[in-house]
C-alpha cells in the first residue's frame, strides 16, 4: 500500500490507497474486543450449555462482521482509473469519467461528480475522526483527476 503525497509536493506514487485508517482501527478493535468478551463470558457462565456458548460467540462474530463491513470503504487510484469500495459495492471508474472531487463542509465523505451527470459517494475519504487527513486525501485525489482525467477538478 502506497501512501499518497501531498499535492504540490513530490509526485503521487500510484497506486494510491485512501482509507479512513483511524476509523478502521477503532471499528476492528471494537469488533475484536466484542468477540473476546462474548467468548469469555460464555465460558464464565456455568449455566450455559454448548449451544448457548456457540450462540453467544456467534453473536460476537456477527457483530465483528458488521463492524468489518463498516471498516471496508477505500478509494484506490491507479494509472488506469479509480476504484471506489463502499460498504457493499465496488465501482471502477476511468479517469475520464470523473469530472470533480467534492468534500464540502459538513459532508460525511467525498463525492465524485461523474461525466454522466451522477454523483458517486467515495466513503474511503471521510473527515469523521481525521479531518485534516481527509482534506489532504481529497486534494490529492483532485490533483490526480486533474492530471489523468479530462475534467476540471476542485475540492
Amino acid at each position: 500500500m502506497t501512501s499518497p503525497a501531498a499535492p504540490g509536493s513530490a509526485k503521487t506514487t500510484l497506486p494510491a490507497v485512501f482509507r479512513p485508517t483511524l476509523t478502521r482501527v477503532v471499528l476492528l478493535g471494537i469488533g475484536g474486543a466484542l468477540v473476546l468478551v462474548m467468548a469469555v463470558m460464555s465460558f464464565m457462565l456455568e449455566s450455559f450449555t454448548a449451544g448457548d456458548r456457540v450462540t453467544f460467540i456467534g453473536t460476537g462474530l456477527l457483530g465483528l462482521g458488521v463492524l468489518a463491513l463498516l471498516a471496508r470503504p477505500k478509494v484506490v487510484a491507479t494509472p488506469e482509473g479509480v476504484t471506489v469500495v463502499n460498504l457493499t459495492t465496488v465501482r471502477r471508474l476511468a479517469w475520464a469519467e470523473i469530472v470533480r472531487v467534492n468534500l464540502r463542509p459538513g459532508d460525511s465523505w467525498v463525492h465524485l461528480d461523474l461525466a454522466d451527470g451522477t454523483t458517486l459517494p467515495a466513503m474511503g475519504i471521510q473527515p469523521g475522526m481525521a479531518r485534516e487527513r481527509a482534506v489532504t486525501q481529497a486534494r490529492t485525489l483532485s490533483a490526480l483527476v486533474a492530471e489523468f482525467g479530462t475534467g476540471g477538478s476542485t475540492t
